[in-house]
């Protein structure tokens, strides 16, 4: 575990140093630990109790209160994704392929427009990243940007 959580402290370093407040900094790498680490539930409570149980409050504060500017967070983002593409022919594809949904039990379930049904539906819709080259993927392109272009 020492050895994942260290590579996870390397590759959020970049995107922590962005957050500027002490205590954001600080949470971070436990709230996202908490999100893909162990554990089946992924709330607030269960996650500090296994990553923090001494710091409840603080992981719910980091979540719930304060405005954040996202722009820094984002320039970041984009660094960091056209350093992993690489190739002067790659780009940077979101998918936003929707995952139709029954019943209340899904968090996140809306009615919202639903790619793989043509309509509006209860479905969630993650983001799904991915980097190919200019006609390696055949999925709905919502935003493919050239990785030079990702910087500027």
């Amino acid at each position: 575990m020492a050895d994942w959580n260290a590579a996870l402290t390397d590759w959020l370093k970049p995107f922590v140093e962005k957050l500027g407040h002490k205590k954001r900094r600080q949470m971070c790498p436990l709230y996202v630990a908490g999100l893909i680490g162990p554990g089946e539930r992924k709330s607030i409570e269960p996650m500090a109790a296994r990553m923090a149980p001494d710091r409840y409050d603080r992981l719910h504060h980091f979540i719930s209160d304060g405005l954040w500017d996202s722009a820094p967070l984002e320039a970041e983002l984009a660094k960091q994704a056209d350093r992993l593409i690489g190739a002067s022919d790659a780009f940077l594809v979101i998918d936003d392929t929707s995952l139709p949904k029954k019943g209340e039990h899904s968090v996140g379930v809306a009615p919202q427009y639903a790619s793989m049904l043509g309509k509006r539906a209860n479905c969630q819709t993650p983001g799904f990243p991915d980097a190919g080259a200019s006609r390696s993927s055949d999925r709905r392109r919502l935003a493919a940007v050239p990785a030079g272009e990702l910087d500027e």
